[in-house]
């Protein structure tokens, strides 16, 4: 039997405080040293949904959107799952999915083919991959922030690769979207 969905309007603001609240709980779990998969797939739901309507407008109002992602993060991994399912559902003509990789990892090397069928395109930092590997993500990340005309993130706390990439983003002038703020 499948499991019944239910359906909630929420503004803004309760979407946020219910993320802020599961985020909270998520942390007590850790804490605990207990599983944290049920409260994750419902925060990546609520994430999802202004991900999905942030892409299509992107995608509706530009000539060409290169999306620059990752691949060293549940955001990173969310967000290219999220443009794919919007391109494919609303429009593929003025876009594409590029994987930008830091260095070339065994995972890319030992699925090659099927990383060239999610993504449109894939190339390596050469920058970061002739670096240290410790140091080579946040190469990588300050390259795509300056290639980039908006970084979009999902950071709550001021400490972290990601939030070192958006200091940088800021730095640069870039314009930011903070999708945690939304």
């Amino acid at each position: 039997m499948k499991d019944k969905k239910y359906y909630i309007n929420l503004t803004e603001q309760e979407r946020s405080q219910i993320i802020h609240s599961l985020i909270d709980k998520k942390n007590a779990l850790v804490a605990q040293g207990r599983y944290t998969d049920a409260v994750d797939e419902v925060i990546l739901k609520l994430m999802k949904a202004k991900k999905k309507a942030f892409i299509r407008i992107l995608l509706e109002s530009k000539e060409y959107v290169e999306f620059l992602v990752g691949r060293n993060g549940e955001f990173d991994q969310l967000v290219s799952s999220t443009v794919r399912r919007v391109k494919r559902n609303f429009r593929d003509d003025n876009s594409a999915l590029m994987l930008v990789l830091p260095y070339l990892t065994a995972e890319y090397e030992n699925n090659h083919q099927s990383f060239h069928e999610y993504y449109d395109e894939i190339e390596i930092c050469q920058d970061a991959a002739g670096g240290h590997y410790k140091a080579a993500i946040q190469v990588r990340n300050r390259e795509m922030v300056d290639r980039s005309d908006l970084v979009v993130c999902y950071i709550e706390h001021n400490s972290g690769g990601a939030f070192q990439t958006v200091q940088y983003a800021k730095k640069k002038n870039k314009e930011i979207v903070n999708l945690s703020d939304q």
